[in-house]
């Protein structure tokens, strides 16, 4: 990675400033945790991390060929080029230095089980909704295994809705970023997702 970039923050030392950074989830989980509201702890695989990944995987243009001539409205050839794309991301080595500090940061929490989870760098936009587009690990525990999930959650911003939605909305693949916050595991009686802006038509006046 470049002089100055990091590849792990931990919740707090990050705010809303840093959403190109750690992404809408993670920028809100830092201005929570600094806020001291009772958020379970962890850290996040920044997006750097992620282009790093990709840009030393050299798979990016693996991936462009395939997106290029796409035609996202045809929904048999929107699933298959986003089931090679996903095996793509899987398949390439990550960076062992980045895989060791991801292993170092879970130890640091007690590795204990922990929630791996997405995080786009275009999340809760005012325009558009990204959020809840890519995939989250729930009770994932053990050094390879967390490395194993933040490599999914990469992959995972190539699902087929997202690509769709991406496309639907004018963003340029390579221009929207993933970060992957790691969390401490907990057992809650309920949750749920409530989104702010319709996310197909980009109503504000429904929620």
């Amino acid at each position: 990675m470049s002089e100055g970039q990091k590849a792990i923050v931990w919740f707090n030392e990050v705010t809303k400033r840093d959403i190109p950074l750690v992404g809408g989830k993670g920028a809100n989980l830092g201005e929570m945790t600094k806020a001291n509201i009772p958020v379970p702890p962890g850290f996040i695989v920044t997006a750097d991390a992620y282009y790093d990944f990709l840009e030393r995987s050299k798979i990016a243009d693996k991936i462009r060929e395939l997106l290029e001539p796409l035609d996202v409205n045809d929904n048999k050839q929107l699933q298959q080029v986003a089931t090679k794309v996903k095996q793509i991301i899987l398949n390439a080595t990550m960076p062992p230095e980045l895989a060791k500090e991801i292993q170092e940061a879970y130890i640091k929490m007690g590795k204990g089980l922990v929630a791996v989870r997405s995080s786009a760098t275009a999340e809760d936009l005012p325009t558009a909704s990204f959020a809840g587009q890519q995939s989250t690990f729930l009770n994932v525990q053990g050094e390879e295994e967390v490395v194993a999930a933040v490599q999914g959650c990469w992959a995972s911003l190539f699902r087929p809705r997202a690509i769709f939605y991406r496309h639907q909305q004018g963003f340029n693949h390579f221009r929207v970023g993933i970060a992957v916050p790691v969390q401490k595991m907990v057992q809650s009686q309920a949750s749920g997702v409530l989104f702010t802006l319709e996310p197909v038509t980009s109503d504000a006046s429904k929620i």
